[in-house]
């Protein structure tokens, strides 16, 4: 199965008058980041809670945010200083730079965002829960669900790559029919032309005519590049159809694959051939940017 790289899951379980919320955001990344955010009581538990998204995703930034609230606090708020300090100092850099006036009421403080987030109600002394055992569940439960949507995601761009390779070797195949074209039409155009220059004064020598066919024919002999590619596309089709994460693989491939396709362009001089061309590069555009979605 092939997975995306962004995905959103969320989960909430109530446990000891604690309501424990849960929210994983990822997006693409060369390889896995995670990022854990949570009441500091809990800063003992972070690996623990790190390894658990390891295990579940590959690649890409993850994001996890555990925030914890009192049922008896109902939906109590506290003042973010940083993010409060962050825009009053945005501000002043605004008025020396541009002279904006750059005072800040506490009203206008208040409303912007991630000013006033949810209090975190301290843990009771005598609670002997076992949090990490609670925080690995609803932890859990959240995982699934973004796993879940980047497996729907994954499914579709791997589709879409797979139709882009079948088109990538319908055109490989017209390649490969064209390619002996390329030398016979060469040969009648070189004989008409010189069959309009000749006046009489000079004889068509024929062994001249095949040395400079031959040598054509070496210069723009595309057979090693169409083998390699298809070679590539037996590789992608495979990668495709693995379970292993892809993203980084298939990209690698899309640029062999572009290298092919770019010396075929420029050693062969044909309009049809030269049209195929640009179709296959325009596919495996299309392609990369999906590859680039994937894990």
């Amino acid at each position: 199965m092939s997975y995306s790289m962004t995905g959103y899951g969320q989960s909430a379980i109530q446990q000891s008058g604690y309501k424990i919320q849960f929210e994983v955001k990822s997006v693409n990344h060369r390889y896995c980041e995670v990022v854990l955010r949570m009441p500091r009581e809990w800063n003992g538990f972070e690996e623990g809670l790190r390894r658990l998204v390891q295990q579940h995703m590959r690649r890409g930034r993850i994001d996890v945010y555990i925030t914890r609230e009192s049922e008896s606090q109902g939906n109590a708020m506290t003042l973010n200083r940083a993010a409060a300090e962050s825009y009053i100092r945005a501000a002043r850099e605004l008025e020396q730079a541009y002279g904006i006036d750059g005072r800040l009421g506490a009203a206008e403080i208040l409303s912007l965002p991630d000013v006033m987030i949810p209090a975190a109600a301290p843990l009771e002394p005598s609670d002997s829960t076992d949090w990490e055992q609670v925080l690995q569940q609803g932890l859990g439960l959240a995982l699934a669900e973004i796993v879940a949507m980047r497996g729907s995601e994954g499914t579709y761009l791997a589709r879409d790559c797979r139709l882009r390779l079948e088109n990538l070797q319908a055109a490989h195949q017209e390649l490969v029919r064209l390619a002996p074209l390329v030398v016979e039409d060469y040969r009648t155009k070189l004989r008409q032309r010189l069959a309009e220059l000749q006046d009489g004064s000079f004889a068509l020598d024929e062994q001249r005519l095949g040395m400079e066919v031959a040598l054509f024919a070496d210069r723009c002999s595309i057979d090693e590049e169409l083998a390699r590619l298809g070679s590539h596309f037996v590789q992608c089709s495979e990668l495709l159809g693995s379970t292993e994460p892809k993203g980084r693989k298939l990209d690698f491939l899309i640029q062999e694959m572009n290298r092919e396709v770019n010396t075929i362009g420029s050693k062969a001089n044909h309009l049809a051939l030269g049209g195929h061309v640009v179709e296959m590069k325009a596919e495996l555009e299309k392609m990369r940017e999906q590859a680039a979605n994937l894990e």
